[in-house]
């Protein structure tokens, strides 16, 4: 799943002449701490409760007022695992998306992302998801199938998606129906398949595991 399928459309960002007091306002109606700003379609930064509610002119304009987190976005294309390091590294509750062109195309709550997880069947059930990365040019689903299939297992979904860190690779995303990873991931690797997340119940490579602890740890704060 990736960032964009993950947008929510119901909050709207703010514009550079809305005021200190509209922000507050938008934020409790959305129960988020932050709000991102816009202008002319591009991301300026988020506005922040806690600096906010410091200010006595409420009625000033966001673009008199400090923002923050303006290096702070994933892109549209990015893996939602990213959306969820993004908001646990920062603190924040909200994860701003942009484009190719660097236009805001909207924020990801931090419980859009919980609810991303709660969508992956891995987390209601036996199974688990391998994420790899490899060059465009070598990907073949059907080389990838019979390596796993010989381990027996097989692959009851798959989804491809760019590799924010590389323009030449690809991600791929399989959800298996088996919860030991730990030879297919032998396996994979011997094939030089670089493995970049996972989650299944209990194996030591579970990085995915880790990653919602994290999240679950978050939401506690």
């Amino acid at each position: 799943m990736i960032a964009e399928e993950l947008i929510n459309q119901m909050i709207p960002p703010l514009k550079y002449y809305d005021t200190v007091e509209k922000a507050l306002r938008w934020m409790d109606e959305f129960r988020v701490n932050e709000l991102p700003v816009v202008k002319n379609r591009k991301y300026m930064g988020l506005a922040t409760e806690g600096n906010l509610v410091e200010l006595n002119d409420r009625s000033q304009n966001l673009e008199q007022v400090p923002l923050e987190f303006q290096d702070v976005h994933v892109m549209h294309f990015q893996h939602f695992y990213d959306v969820m390091e993004a908001a646990i590294k920062n603190k924040i509750q909200v994860v701003p998306v942009l484009d190719e062109e660097q236009e805001y195309m909207g924020i990801i709550t931090i419980n859009d992302t919980l609810a991303a997880f709660g969508q992956m069947s891995a987390l209601q059930g036996q199974g688990s998801i391998l994420v790899l990365s490899m060059p465009e040019r070598d990907y073949s689903l059907s080389r990838i199938s019979r390596l796993i299939e010989e381990e027996n297992t097989k692959i009851l979904s798959a989804y491809v998606s760019p590799d924010e860190l590389d323009p030449y690779s690809i991600k791929l995303t399989l959800k298996l129906n088996t919860t030991d990873l730990s030879r297919i991931i032998a396996t994979l690797e011997r094939f030089e398949y670089r493995i970049t997340a996972q989650f299944n119940d209990g194996s030591k490579y579970d990085v995915g595991r880790d990653r919602l602890d994290m999240l679950l740890k978050y939401l506690d704060i």
